[in-house]
């Protein structure tokens, strides 16, 4: 576990920083992500996706449950969402890192809208429908948009 910590940890807390934009929240959030890797280690399943990945989705969806919670308001504007991706933590569906040059090019190649909901999805940690509010597009559409954008950045990726 201190080996995880000491890799991974700096960039566990930028992941909950970003999406609970408060320094003692996010530190809350990773110890409470360690304590989670800790005790369910025994259900990590490699079929479903590298060991880095489930680390990093159990600390985004610990710093998701936060805001939903209300304990953070949402206030997104396009300067800080641009500015939080280029620190952009790992998609967990894509188990990339920050840091990966690639994933930014990835992203370039996308359409704004398309791009925009998935910044909107893994980085700010909004709903399809706050999404879907946000940008003014059906919900249908913005589910659309993001399950083609991932599926065309895993292909970039690889």
């Amino acid at each position: 576990m201190q080996a995880l910590y000491e890799h991974e940890g700096a960039r566990l807390l930028g992941v909950a920083r970003r999406i609970a934009r408060d320094q003692a929240s996010a530190e809350d959030i990773v110890h409470d992500a360690f304590v989670r890797i800790w005790t369910r280690a025994a259900s990590y399943d490699p079929s479903r996706g590298s060991a880095r990945g489930w680390v990093y989705s159990i600390t985004r969806h610990l710093a998701l449950n936060f805001v939903r919670d209300g304990h953070w308001e949402t206030d997104l504007d396009e300067t800080g969402m641009i500015a939080a991706v280029t620190l952009a933590p790992e998609l967990d569906d894509l188990q990339l890192w920050s840091g990966s040059a690639k994933i930014y090019r990835c992203l370039e190649q996308l359409q704004p809208a398309p791009q925009r909901c998935i910044l909107h999805a893994y980085v700010d940690g909004c709903s399809n429908a706050e999404i879907a509010a946000l940008l003014g597009a059906p919900l249908g559409t913005v589910k659309a948009w993001i399950k083609r954008s991932l599926k065309a950045l895993r292909e970039c990726m690889t």
